[in-house]
């Protein structure tokens, strides 16, 4: 509880210190980018907010480990998070850092993992598909893939005010409880030591924007959640490795829709942004038809966003929690999550928006 305590209040407080001395540093940390396709802001807002988050983290583990380092799983996690964290904040202050230099340092993270905590994916519970895990190299490559994945999703899920540091939360509290529910601290702890760091910054996102999660946070975020997925399936022989998958559909979910659009419908560079993630055609189509441009009213419409997609993602996430040792359910949970995705984003796109939708 302590932990936890630290990391929230670390976090808290870190976050204020950055807000309030926004003038000293907003010249490198702030976002000022207000007219890309991305961006649902009206003023330069400091985009740092991982390096509060990145704090609440380390003090947490610090003081965790101030008389006791028997088991460093907690350390080494935060080591294998540092490439990827490090060169989001690159990003976040200098914005020149490419997008192909980002995916690599993640990977980078994603290998430390797999060789300093076993940090593996050796199967999908399919098993033609498994006799291709057998491959050490293929299951190592899928790991890698897979957790410099999640993590680039967290960035590309990061467009409205509390919506990826929300989603975070929501995944870290299904896998805490299903590791509190099978008796398994590390996991427990480690997701609820995100989660309450995550919860220090929120308060300052949500619903004002007075700070921005920005890369460093995302990519700290979306890796710890991805790695902790994987060692809980692998810790835990009862658990299907679609547990996994269910509790982090909605990013899984966005940024592979995201890459086909941009692919095959548009033509386009995979990391090109563009305006037609769902978060955007709800913000754009639902909560902002007369396009006003009224600051209040552009930020009510942006914190109004969030909500509905932290909906969509708890629909993935409690079916993951009540049949994480079932691999038929789980998969057919997916499928429903992902049909019910693809019809209301159709719907929304081609201007039917269902009426519940509307507020």
């Amino acid at each position: 509880m302590i932990s936890l305590l630290a990391a929230f209040f670390t976090s808290f407080i870190a976050t204020i210190l950055i807000i309030r001395t926004q003038k000293l540093h907003s010249g490198f940390s702030g976002d000022r980018d207000l007219s890309g396709p991305q961006k649902f802001h009206t003023k330069v807002v400091p985009r740092v907010g991982g390096i509060a988050i990145g704090l609440g983290i380390f003090v947490a583990i610090a003081l965790r480990h101030q008389s006791n380092l028997e088991n460093a799983t907690d350390l080494i996690l935060l080591f294998c998070a540092l490439p990827a964290f490090c060169i989001g904040i690159a990003e976040d202050v200098t914005k020149k850092i490419s997008v192909r230099s980002r995916l690599i340092f993640t990977a980078f993270g994603a290998l430390l993992a797999n060789l300093f905590l076993g940090a593996q994916i050796n199967g999908l519970d399919i098993p033609l598909i498994d006799y291709a895990f057998a491959l050490p190299v293929v299951s190592i490559m899928f790991t890698v893939f897979a957790v410099t994945g999640l993590a680039n999703a967290y960035n590309i899920i990061d467009g409205f005010n509390g919506l990826s540091s929300m989603v975070g939360i929501i995944s870290l509290l299904g896998l805490g409880y299903v590791g509190f529910k099978l008796n398994d601290p590390m996991i427990f702890s480690l997701s609820f030591t995100m989660a309450s760091a995550i919860l220090g910054f929120f308060i300052w996102n949500y619903p004002r924007g007075l700070i921005f999660l920005g890369d460093g946070g995302a990519y700290l975020i979306g890796l710890w959640i991805a790695i902790l997925s994987i060692l809980i399936v692998g810790r835990h022989s009862e658990i299907s490795p679609w547990f996994a998958v269910l509790d982090n559909a909605y990013p899984i979910l966005e940024t592979l829709f995201t890459i086909y659009r941009r692919k095959f419908h548009q033509g386009t560079s995979i990391g090109h942004p563009d305006g037609t993630h769902f978060h955007s055609l709800i913000f754009r189509r639902i909560l902002n038809r007369k396009n006003t441009t009224t600051e209040s009213d552009w930020i009510s419409a942006n914190a109004r966003t969030s909500p509905y997609l932290w909906v969509l993602s708890s629909f993935s996430v409690i079916p993951a929690i009540f049949f994480y040792g079932s691999t038929p359910i789980l998969i057919g949970f997916f499928f429903i999550f992902v049909a019910s995705y693809m019809w209301l984003y159709r719907r929304v796109v081609t201007f039917r928006t269902p009426k519940w939708m509307h507020p």
